[in-house]
């Protein structure tokens, strides 16, 4: 799927959470809801940083450029190093290790640590990538160019630097899923993972499928494209996903607002 179509499945997947953790009776207070959906919109476009022309990897200039090379050549160089007499030969990294669900764990595990350690700077800091990012992949069109980068940047900013301040007010959730038994900001993991998962679903329902069950061998393959039956795939960009699964994205991400929030 393209950038717009995985953010808005990213957001759509928190707010559902949201839903169901207040029908279990845990819900979660505005702040987490708002700022989990934002994060999870971000990291549902995570996966493709494997990929030099995707939106995470030109959304922060050189040092995302950069990252994107090294990210390919590291799922290439895992790619061959694990493939199975089944497996294709690739000349790329793109749609492999950083389509997985180990990956998605690694990623998600790697973030809620450092928001735990890290501080205040550290949560700032994932803040600003995720609210990039879910500006980027939500405003796809109309962030393109140097120009727009910039003032996407400055707007992550300070939306980042609001967002930590609400957070860290009493009771509006920087301690939300584990009160009183943890450390702050565990829960910003979460949305990180769920949105790395959501972007993997989401590649499955495409002609490529994704190869989410990596490194489990199936038949002679350990990178086997997992998705959904071949007659009811799409090509990325097309018309399923722009007037049907797009609108159906946001349609479900309002309802589980509303349920999240518990608003009848």
């Amino acid at each position: 799927m393209m950038g717009p179509a995985h953010s808005l499945s990213g957001a759509a997947a928190w707010l559902g959470v949201g839903a169901i953790a207040t029908a279990a009776g845990h819900g979660m207070p505005w702040p987490v809801l708002v700022v989990g959906a934002l994060i999870c919109a971000g990291a549902a476009l995570a996966p493709d940083l494997d990929q030099k022309s995707a939106t995470i990897s030109t959304s922060f200039g050189p040092l995302s450029r950069t990252l994107a090379v090294f990210i390919d050549k590291l799922s290439h160089g895992v790619y061959k190093a694990t493939r199975k007499p089944g497996d294709p030969v690739r000349r790329g990294g793109h749609r492999t290790l950083t389509h997985t669900a180990v990956w998605a764990l690694l990623l998600g595990a790697g973030f809620a640590a450092g928001a735990m350690t890290g501080g205040r700077w550290a949560v700032l800091a994932i803040l600003f990538v995720h609210v990039t990012l879910a500006i980027e992949g939500l405003m796809w069109r109309a962030t393109r160019g140097t120009s727009a980068s910039v003032l996407v940047w400055l707007l992550a900013a300070a939306s980042a630097w609001i967002l930590a301040g609400v957070l860290d007010m009493a009771g509006n959730g920087s301690d939300w899923f584990v009160t009183g038994t943890g450390p702050e900001y565990a829960w910003l993991g979460l949305p990180i993972l769920l949105g790395a998962m959501v972007h993997n679903i989401g590649d499955s329902l495409t002609v490529s499928g994704c190869p989410i069950l990596w490194p489990l061998p199936i038949g002679r393959k350990r990178w086997y494209p997992v998705g959904t039956p071949r007659i009811m795939r799409f090509r990325a960009g097309s018309w399923v996903e722009v007037k049907v699964l797009m609108p159906t994205f946001m349609v479900l991400g309002g309802v589980c607002g509303v349920l999240a929030l518990n608003l009848f």
